[in-house]
């Protein structure tokens, strides 16, 4: 017999060799049709997979993570078995699960796979779902598994393998389809009711520019028709919410060919919106004292080498800026982190410094490929709104709490009501990717997993995650339409301290070595940016729109009573523009609401007369005429009250 603990703390026994199918069948029929993977001891595995062992045992359904893993898991090796049935000899590199739904690179040959072929890959896929075909999970050793796809000439597939442990090797089969993969899966193509092929789109094997260049081909399932189609649904309202679309329409940024590719342009009304962002942050960062500091964008190439980011991000950074100085070599910053700890060691520092807390919005370069960059969310050039406080060992859990008092304020001024908390923590089967002791580690792992409890923050834990100097603690943010995304993030950091020798005097007059913690609550703005826009859909808050008011005057008599409006309002702070165009005013209208302006004010010859404007709301139409001082006072009383409500 073996025992299983389940999340609510109850132990069961069951015969050894049972199947998590067989417990979840045990507590309730309904729940093993239900139930779509499992896990044992923290580790995915299939319903069917024999439980030797006592452990920890969770059951997943469609509503879990890991339950959708395995079913888009398993729809990319549905995919795969359409695609080799259509296409004879395709070769097959890697098709994992993503968030939402799945993809696989493939290699046709001379045979090219278009978006007008998806629908017949689409037929062939419920051809196939309803033989209701067994996935069937084998260990095979990495000589059978060479023979194997070696004799089936999967050149993709070899070169894999090649690269793995004997004895780490599995592999998964359905119908006439047998790939290399380690899973988890369903147990039959069976649950897979609803099939959707989104795009195709080009994608260099393993990511290498100098590799040879496959097709990516994205999809999504879903167990019933009703979620593909609210999921269609959703997919539409996403593309209405592109910040690359909704950018170029409010002229807020740009791209330039001739300027290079990944290289953000700010254009002067997303300038205007950016810098009130920073401007936020950095009153902010004052009440919780902070210093801001500037540093420069290249430094020495030893730099990075010190800190480790040569070593570990080298590859993916613009290459060395050589000098005509003999040897001396210079890279454009991929981090701020090493330059702040230079700071740290401008002067001697005691325990009574302590914390100190330097910000900075330093733009940092990195080299993403050409075919993963994507609007303003991955880019080559972006400014992370950084600081890096340096603190004694009995300040870290205080100094974590702080930080996310700082980000929750954020969250509540832009309306990010929604949100995760992950803990990243190292692999402990694989330190070698890791810098740091052992005793480090725990220590600032620890840190924040208390930290976490104090503020009672609902967080999951991710072993493998950590950064290369440390664990983190991320923000997973859900936006209006319910996408998931990366905001904010904390992380406690022993080792660049180490690695720069940074000493303190303690108050036993001995040295001391501070620790490190690293914060980007917005992440990078340009990211930010992006998530922020496709959020709102363009519409910012009152209080960050870079345009507040429009004033459209009927005709061009009333422009002169346009423009003293205009300048009442702006002597006011309450950013205003005038529209004089000689057009109809229904033109005007329509034309601002493209533009998102939460307030329009309209003004001919009765509001010039009796000193009003005709006052229009984004979204709620006429709110009637008023006086333009009475108007002024309302929507300063608006913008005091939204910030009220986040500095409490």
């Amino acid at each position: 017999m073996i025992k299983l603990s389940f999340p609510d703390g109850s132990i069961r026994e069951y015969p050894k060799g049972t199947t998590a199918y067989h417990v979840a069948e045990g507590i309730s029929p309904r729940l093993a049709q239900e139930c779509l993977a499992a896990s044992l001891n923290g580790e995915t595995i299939e319903l069917n997979r024999p439980i030797i062992t006592d452990g920890t045992i969770r059951l997943f359904k469609w509503e879990d993570e890991q339950g959708k893993h395995a079913f888009w898991h398993s729809s990319a090796h549905l995919m795969a078995e359409a695609l080799q049935e259509i296409y004879p000899g395709i070769q097959f590199g890697i098709g994992p699960a993503i968030e939402n739904g799945f993809y696989y690179d493939v290699d046709s040959g001379e045979t090219p796979i278009k978006e007008s072929d998806l629908p017949d890959i689409e037929a062939k896929m419920i051809e196939l779902v309803s033989k209701k075909e067994a996935i069937i999970r084998e260990d095979i050793s990495k000589k059978d598994a060479l023979k194997l796809f070696g004799e089936r000439g999967e050149i993709y597939k070899t070169e894999l393998i090649s690269e793995l442990e004997d004895g780490t090797i599995t592999t998964y089969h359905q119908g006439s389809f047998t790939d290399l993969c380690r899973g988890p899966h369903l147990t039959s193509t069976e649950p897979i009711k609803a099939i959707k092929l989104l795009s195709v789109a080009g994608a260099y094997w393993r990511g290498d520019e100098k590799r040879k260049q496959m097709t990516r081909i994205y999809g999504v399932t879903f167990p019933k028709k009703k979620m593909l189609d609210e999921y269609l649904v959703l997919l539409e309202e996403a593309k209405k919410r592109d910040h690359r679309k909704i950018g170029k329409e409010l002229e807020l940024f740009m791209f330039s060919d001739m300027v290079g590719k990944g290289l953000p342009i700010w254009l002067p009304r997303g300038t205007a919106l950016r810098l009130r962002l920073e401007d936020f942050l950095k009153r902010i960062q004052k009440k919780f004292g902070y210093q801001q500091v500037m540093t420069p964008h290249i430094g020495r190439k030893e730099l990075y080498v010190t800190s480790g980011h040569w070593a570990k991000y080298g590859q993916d950074s613009f290459q060395p800026i050589h000098t005509p100085e003999e040897g001396e070599e210079y890279l454009l910053k991929p981090m701020n982190c090493p330059h702040h700890c230079e700071i740290y060691k401008f002067a001697p520092r005691s325990y009574k410094d302590l914390p100190l807390r330097f910000a900075e919005f330093g733009t940092v370069y990195r080299y993403e490929q050409s075919g993963e960059l994507h609007g303003l969310t991955r880019v080559r050039s972006f400014t992370q709104d950084d600081a890096h406080i340096f603190c004694r060992q009995d300040q870290v859990k205080d100094e974590f709490l702080k930080v996310m008092d700082i980000i929750f304020i954020i969250f509540k001024a832009l309306d990010f009501d929604k949100f995760e908390a992950q803990i990243s923590l190292r692999d402990p089967n694989d330190k070698v990717k890791y810098i740091g002791s052992d005793d480090n580690w725990e220590k600032s792992q620890n840190a924040i997993i208390e930290a976490c409890q104090e503020k009672g923050l609902k967080t999951t834990i991710v072993e493998g995650e950590a950064a290369f100097y440390g664990p983190k603690l991320d923000f997973m943010v859900r936006d209006a339409i319910g996408r998931k995304w990366q905001l904010g993030t904390i992380q406690v950091d022993y080792n660049l301290p180490e690695r720069f020798e940074l000493e303190y005097t303690g108050n036993d007059n001995l040295k001391h070595r501070p620790v490190m913690i690293h914060r980007a609550p917005f992440g990078s703005m340009e990211r930010f940016v992006a998530v922020l826009i496709e959020h709102t859909a363009g519409k910012f808050p009152l209080w960050l729109t870079p345009d507040q008011v429009v004033i459209l005057p009927i005709s061009e008599k009333f422009n002169d009573y346009a423009n003293s409006v205009a300048e009442y309002l702006n002597d006011k702070d309450i950013r205003t523009v005038v529209d004089a165009r000689n057009e109809k005013i229904g033109r005007k209208i329509r034309d601002n609401e493209l533009k998102r302006i939460p307030y329009m004010l309209i003004v001919g010859e009765q509001e010039a007369e009796k000193q009003e404007v005709s006052v229009r709301k984004q979204g709620e139409g006429d709110k009637g005429l008023m006086k333009f001082t009475t108007f002024a006072g309302l929507l300063t009383q608006e913008v005091e009250k939204m910030i009220n409500s986040w500095n409490k």
